[in-house]
């Protein structure tokens, strides 16, 4: 991934923050001659080595688990907060004309060699773990043992674990950190102005770079 230094994010903290905010991974890795891509829910294990562990699971009948490279790292995408960026919102602009339009993003890629999981008590506590997490939030939250037993059972037959020691994470924030101070106060004011969950977010991406923060 092409990272500015001024956009690189190496913090861990922050990095596997995203990654716990924004679990649903884009799983990329070769295969068969091509480029194998999946969505995958995953779990993060910060305790796991110098930059924690992915865990997930595919279905059984998702050839990946048996086609992933086992010699070329898989890169998994997990996307944060993005935006368009008028250059409207610019001071500089209506001063100069000397501006254009820009997409901001939030992103971090976690690289490592996967390995599939077959063992059973691993996949019960597995989905166990990933579903409690999920339905943490929930008014009346549903767990594993409200299913029969025998039906959760055959469920586990038809998947496959995944996990995916991270030995490298890369993270990436274009939060208009290249615009002078005035121009990134007129980013945060316009996506705000927008009243919209994602606009709101990256305003507060953008918010978190500008002094006495920016020089981080």
């Amino acid at each position: 991934m092409y990272t500015p230094t001024y956009t690189q994010e190496s913090d861990r903290a922050v990095l596997h923050a995203l990654i716990r905010a924004h679990p649903l991974g884009t799983w990329v890795t070769q295969g068969d001659g091509e480029l194998i891509v999946n969505h995958v829910p995953f779990l993060l294990d910060a305790s796991h080595g110098e930059h924690g562990m992915l865990m997930g699971h595919v279905a059984r009948a998702n050839r990946v688990w048996r086609d992933f490279s086992r010699g070329v790292d898989s890169v998994v995408v997990f996307q944060g907060p993005e935006a368009y960026i008028t250059p409207s919102w610019y001071p500089s602009k209506h001063a100069t004309g000397k501006a254009v339009p820009t997409w901001n993003y939030v992103v971090v890629h976690a690289h490592g060699l996967p390995r599939a999981i077959e063992d059973k008590t691993w996949l019960a506590e597995h989905v166990r773990r990933l579903t409690a997490v999920h339905e943490a939030d929930q008014a009346l939250p549903w767990q594993v043992s409200d299913a029969p037993e025998d039906f959760i059972d055959r469920l586990l037959d038809g998947i496959v674990g995944i996990e995916i020691p991270i030995t490298k994470l890369v993270g990436k924030w274009k939060v208009s950190q290249n615009r002078p101070e005035p121009d990134r106060r007129g980013v945060v004011a316009g996506l705000l102005a927008r009243n919209e969950p994602g606009a709101s977010a990256m305003a507060a991406a953008v918010q978190s770079r500008i002094e006495p923060h920016a020089d981080r």
